[in-house]
């Protein structure tokens, strides 16, 4: 596998954040059934006729939401850098010596300490 270089298109390959077992109102956006409705709200009215004797698989259901596998395609890389090089986020406007991790750290992430 080749290196990336700076103004390359790539393909990022990762998974999507889990939200674990949801139902079927908040995993497909179905509409609540009304208020007094038997045996609870948040279903699906209808899961399909009498026959065929089974469920459909485009009926909505619940089920795992999220940690899917997904690609992003033509990723544009503007910048490189490596772990120890003080001055990797230098411009020509800016020429402070400072790293890519911002002051605290990246929200829900933290600092980055490897190449990047």
């Amino acid at each position: 596998m080749e290196e990336p270089t700076p103004d390359e298109n790539i393909d990022v390959i990762g998974v999507t954040k889990g939200k674990g077992y949801e139902g079927v109102t908040a995993r497909w956006g179905v509409t609540r059934l009304p208020r007094k409705t038997h045996r609870g709200l948040h279903k699906v009215a209808c899961i399909g006729s009498w026959h065929p004797a089974r469920v459909s698989t485009t009926v909505a259901r619940a089920g795992q939401d999220g940690y899917f596998h997904r690609t992003e395609l033509n990723k544009k890389i503007y910048r490189i850098g490596k772990k120890g090089d003080k001055a990797s986020c230098q411009t020509d406007a800016d020429l402070t010596e400072k790293s890519i991790t911002p002051m605290g750290g990246f929200v829900k992430y933290g600092e980055i300490n490897e190449d990047w």
